[in-house]
C-alpha cells in the first residue's frame, strides 16, 4: 500500500473483531513507531502492550470509552520524562553522523528544555504524536484498525498499568481487525487551511 493510500484509508475504529493479533503483527506496529523521527533523536516514547483480558479490564477503569477494553490489543504510548537526561548522548550521535554542527552545546540545550517542566513535557508529547501516527498508518497497511484515545484518567491508567511516575501516558491506542467501515469525517478544504504563500 502506498503511504497516501494509507493516509486516505485511515479511520478511527471503535468496533473490533474478537480475533487476536499475532505477536508478529504487534511487533510490526511497534517497529513502525520505533522508526519515527524525534527532536534531537531523543526517542522518548515507550510502549505498554496490553493484551490479556484482565489487563484490558483494569485499564477500562481509567476511561469512559468501553471499546478501548474490547480491542484485542491496546498500546499505551508513553513518554519517559527523564529522556532529556540522554540528550547529550543523542546529540553526540547526531554530531558524529554529521547532522549537527560541532559547536552545538547539547548540555545547554537540555538545561534550557528542563527549566520549564510543562514545556518539556509538551515537547516529549509532540514527539510521541509522531510515533503514534506512524503506528496508525502501519496498522492500516496491515489491514488493522486503531483509534487514538486521549479520553482517560492519567493516574488511574498508570495505576492499572503499574507505571512509575517518570512515565506519562500520551494516548491509548486500541488496535485490532476492524468490525466497521466508517466513512471519512468532514474535512476543511485546503483553501481554508493555507493562510498564505510568501
Amino acid at each position: 500500500m502506498e503511504v497516501l493510500e494509507a493516509i486516505q484509508a485511515r479511520r478511527s475504529i471503535r468496533k473490533f473483531k474478537s480475533e487476536a493479533l499475532s505477536d508478529d503483527l504487534i511487533r510490526e506496529l511497534l517497529e513502525a513507531g520505533r522508526l519515527a523521527p524525534s527532536g534531537m533523536n531523543i526517542q522518548p516514547w515507550r510502549f505498554v502492550v496490553v493484551k490479556s483480558p484482565e489487563a484490558r479490564e483494569k485499564l477500562r477503569s481509567a476511561t469512559p470509552l468501553a471499546f478501548v477494553a474490547q480491542a484485542p490489543v491496546v498500546l499505551a504510548v508513553c513518554v519517559d520524562k527523564q529522556s532529556f537526561s540522554q540528550v547529550g548522548d543523542r546529540a553526540r550521535e547526531l554530531q558524529e553522523a554529521g547532522s549537527l554542527g560541532k559547536s552545538f552545546n547539547a548540555e545547554e540545550y537540555a538545561q534550557r528544555r528542563n527549566r520549564d517542566p510543562q514545556a518539556a513535557l509538551s515537547y516529549l508529547v509532540l514527539n510521541a504524536a509522531i510515533t503514534i501516527d506512524h503506528i496508525t498508518l502501519r496498522a492500516v497497511d496491515l489491514g488493522l484498525g486503531s483509534c487514538w484515545v486521549m479520553m482517560f484518567d492519567q493516574e488511574l491508567a498508570k495505576l492499572a498499568l503499574g507505571l512509575e511516575d517518570q512515565y506519562h501516558i500520551v494516548a491509548l491506542l486500541p488496535v485490532g481487525y476492524p468490525d466497521q467501515s466508517p466513512g471519512l469525517r468532514p474535512r476543511l478544504p485546503l483553501e481554508k487551511l493555507v493562510l498564505k504563500e510568501v
